[in-house]
């Protein structure tokens, strides 16, 4: 099973994403969105997985969330990676808050010992709105910046509870 630890957003949050991204879906460009019930904050992705891995995976996740409080994040921006000269993940970007990169910290310390290698890039808090489809030419992703240029993403911020 390919798992990833990841905070769910409340709904009101993914459909103004989603609504927000409207005018971009529709351009046409060669890019797989991600429906709006899909829509997370990745934390940590694990990759293929096995089954039978799931308790001891349950229960690093519950020390690394031991403790941790209600996160209010703040959304703002869109961007992509790894630039836009070569867009391959369209994003909208989360503001610092240290409560969030102390959880992730968390996460990373606590499925390195399970054989989950720690992410050797800095951790670039983000929801992926979508991601490029794999025959699609950087020249054919040039719109990303001028079409979100227009697009009215809500600055706003909200909680989130649930991993």
């Amino acid at each position: 099973m390919r798992l990833f630890v990841a905070l769910n957003l409340p709904t009101p949050v993914r459909e103004a994403l989603w609504a927000a991204t409207e005018r971009v879906r529709d351009v046409g460009l060669p890019l797989k969105w991600v429906r709006g019930e899909g829509l997370h904050l990745t934390l940590k992705f694990l990759g293929d997985v096995a089954d039978e891995r799931e308790p001891e995976l349950a229960a690093a996740l519950t020390r690394a969330a031991a403790g941790a409080r209600n996160l209010t994040l703040a959304l703002g921006g869109f961007g992509v990676f790894p630039d836009f000269r070569r867009p391959r993940v369209v994003w909208v970007g989360i503001a610092p808050e240290p409560g969030l990169e102390i959880l992730q910290h968390r996460v990373e310390r606590e499925f390195a010992p399970l054989g989950f290698p720690t992410e050797a890039r800095p951790f670039r808090p983000h929801i992926t709105l979508g991601r490029a489809a794999r025959d699609a030419r950087p020249a054919a992703l040039t719109g990303p910046r001028r079409h979100s240029a227009g697009s009215s993403l809500p600055r706003r911020r909200s909680s989130v509870r649930s991993i």
